[in-house]
């Protein structure tokens, strides 16, 4: 991953980071050692094992990626972008819209990441326009920003 002025980031020791998202960039940094096959579902399962791990030693963090009951805040805020709701889980969504635009399941997922990330830094009340983009199944349809079907990276 490269840094904002340019440098190439270098991995860090789990006991320098502070939060999922710093494990989720050494994630970005080198996927083929994290994740067997490409595969999101296999994050999924790590994230899963992430947050039970935060609540059987009482650790309070806010985790975006499932609570006990629910699917969490990058779930919801996925099927809002994608304008479908799917009980299997985010990961499977994921690698379905990827296999559709014939684009990397872990480029996606980061592409995607990074937007939930922008839009949650964004003011109360902040709203994305809408545009009109194709469809990947032949229509149009309104979604906020770039369908992810059309990401092209």
């Amino acid at each position: 991953m490269t840094a904002p002025d340019g440098t190439r980031q270098k991995p860090r020791q789990l006991t320098e980071l502070g939060d999922v998202h710093d494990f989720l960039d050494e994630v970005r940094l080198r996927p083929g050692m994290w994740l067997r096959g490409s595969s999101l579902q296999h994050l999924d399962s790590m994230l899963v094992g992430y947050r039970v791990a935060l609540a059987v030693h009482g650790i309070a963090e806010d985790f975006d990626f499932w609570n006990p009951g629910c699917q969490g805040p990058f779930a919801e805020w996925l099927w809002k972008r994608l304008g479908r709701h799917s009980s299997l889980g985010w990961a499977v969504e994921i690698e379905r819209e990827a296999e559709a635009s014939n684009t990397p399941p872990v480029e996606l997922f980061f592409s995607l990441l990074d937007e939930y990330r922008s839009e949650r830094s964004q003011p109360e009340g902040w709203m994305r326009p809408q545009v009109q983009v194709p469809d990947h199944r032949g229509g149009e349809a309104a979604h906020d920003g770039v369908h992810v079907a059309e990401w092209r990276g």
